[in-house]
């Protein structure tokens, strides 16, 4: 007996198609969202930089973070924390320190060119927003009610992580 037969496929509701058309639409949302990004860094002439890494120096802004951090407050989207900031670091977006309090973690805040970069995401997403509204692609009570929704979806999910054990 496989493994496939001791456990049927469940029925798939009106509901579960559309949260699976919800989850593949949240993926190409941020797949779309990094093409976006490369192509305005392309535009530009900055190629030293990919999407990823760009929306991390995005995500870190004004602050001084560790890579832990990072990761816990959702600011990194991508496969190795410690690779891109270290790219980073070695090509001057960022500065590291070590903790004072525990030498182990590393701190991390970007540099002028760093912050060169977060003001260019900044204001490409700033040009996208007013867009978005000129066009009436979507209004405020319409990106709230997608943030209202969105947020309750990760609560639930935090829950199941949170609670699995």
């Amino acid at each position: 007996m496989s493994i496939h037969s001791a456990f049927p496929a469940p029925v798939e509701s009106p509901f579960m198609v559309q949260y699976l058309d919800a989850l593949s639409l949240v993926e190409r949302l941020h797949r779309l969202l990094l093409d976006v990004i490369k192509d305005e860094f392309e535009r530009i002439g900055v190629l030293e930089i990919n999407a990823v890494q760009a929306l991390l120096l995005f995500n870190v802004g004004e602050n001084e973070v560790t890579a832990g951090e990072l990761k816990t407050r959702g600011y990194y989207q991508g496969s190795n924390v410690s690779y891109n900031l270290k790219k980073l670091v070695e090509m001057g977006y960022m500065h590291h320190q070590r903790c004072e309090i525990d030498r182990r973690s590393v701190r991390v805040k970007l540099t002028d060119k760093g912050d060169l970069v977060r003001r260019t995401v900044a204001e490409l997403f700033s040009r996208h927003a007013e867009g978005l509204l000129a066009k009436n692609v979507i209004s405020t009570e319409g990106i709230e009610s997608i943030n209202a929704a969105l947020k309750r979806v990760e609560r639930y999910w935090t829950d199941q992580i949170r609670y699995i054990y």
